[in-house]
This record gives C-alpha cells, sequence and structure tokens, in this order.
C-alpha cells in the first residue's frame, strides 16, 4: 500500500501500513475459518457456547459508561457503554494492522462487527424496554441506554429500523471479514 509522501512526513508512524502482511500459516488459515463457520452457525441460530463470547464484552460496556462519565456530559456517559463495546476490538484491530498480522486483525475486525448483533438487539428494545439491564451504579438509576440515546436525537420511533440496519451492518462485516481472512491467507501461501 503506498500513502502520500506528505502523510508519511507528517506521521511517520503510518510507515509500518507500508510493509507487506506477514504470511499466515496453511493450518491457521483452516483453523480461523472452521471456528468463524461455527461461530456464524451459531450466531444465525441464536444459540450456541461460541456466543458466550458476548459475555466478555459486558464488562467491557459497563466500564465504558464509568469511563465517559468522567467527560460530564450524561449523554456522552450513556453512548460510552456502546462506544467502549465497538472501540476496544477496533483499537486491537488497529495495533495488529500496524503490525501486519492478518489473524489477530481478523480476529478483532470479526467481532467488531458482531458486537453490532447484541447491540441492535438493544436498540430494537429501546420502545418495549423489556430486556433485563444491568448497571455498575445505582439500580434505581438504571436508564435503558438506547431509549435515552434515541430519545435525544428524536429517533425513538425508528428503533426496530435502525437496530436492523446495524444488525445488516454486523453480519456483511463479519462475512466480509473472514473473506478478507482467507484471501489474505490463501495469497499469502500463494506469494510463497
Amino acid at each position: 500500500m503506498r500513502l502520500p509522501e506528505s502523510w508519511l512526513q507528517r506521521l511517520p508512524v503510518l510507515e509500518a501500513l507500508e510493509e507487506n502482511w506477514k504470511s499466515v500459516p496453511l493450518a491457521v488459515t483452516i483453523l480461523a475459518a472452521a471456528f468463524y463457520a461455527l461461530f456464524l452457525l451459531q450466531a444465525a441460530r441464536g444459540a450456541g457456547p461460541f456466543l458466550m463470547m458476548d459475555l466478555v464484552f459486558i464488562p467491557v460496556h459497563e466500564g465504558g459508561h464509568l469511563l465517559f462519565h468522567y467527560f460530564g456530559s450524561e449523554f456522552l456517559m450513556v453512548a460510552g457503554g456502546t462506544l467502549m463495546q465497538l472501540g476496544v476490538p477496533l483499537l486491537l484491530a488497529a495495533w495488529f494492522v500496524f503490525h501486519r498480522q492478518v489473524p489477530g486483525t481478523a480476529f478483532c475486525m470479526f467481532f467488531f462487527f458482531e458486537q453490532l448483533l447484541p447491540i441492535s438487539v438493544y436498540m430494537a428494545d429501546a420502545r418495549a424496554q423489556e430486556l433485563p439491564l444491568l448497571t455498575v451504579g445505582d439500580a434505581d438509576y438504571v436508564i435503558h441506554d438506547w431509549n435515552y440515546l434515541f430519545g435525544r436525537l428524536g429517533l425513538l420511533d425508528h428503533d426496530i429500523q435502525i437496530a436492523h440496519a446495524v444488525r445488516l451492518i454486523g453480519w456483511t462485516g463479519m462475512i466480509a471479514t473472514v473473506a478478507w481472512m482467507l484471501w489474505r491467507g490463501l495469497r499469502s501461501r500463494a506469494s510463497r
């Protein structure tokens, strides 16, 4: 990937992006493809042990509320859960991109997009507010994130439509990430 010289002069850290991706052993490509295929199958069914990965993101989400609380804005504090839930895998993916590691990049991007599925379920519940809510603070002061956010943005009546679009982006991103990983893995084998 060739970046403009002016970018490289201003941001020398971007030079890493001009290096080739590290090769991926065929066994890693095959095992990763099997893992993602099983995960996608279980996600499509809505049940399975691989979906327990979402439990990892609950404390990340709740930690986002605590972290963004320090910025002094209630809106940002409420949005902070989702921002952290998506930001952590995205930042980890960026680290792997700069180190040119395909499996790590794919894993983090896959779970960035996968997190859009539970987020979309939470969004779709904005008006109904039937889901049980978790909190790390005062149990008497529990806010349904998406009821609050959509309400403040004047989008509450469109919660289902927005959730559907977010879910579609999640599925498309997961499938595209797996396709990219397979392409990169097979390409690194062909270029040997």
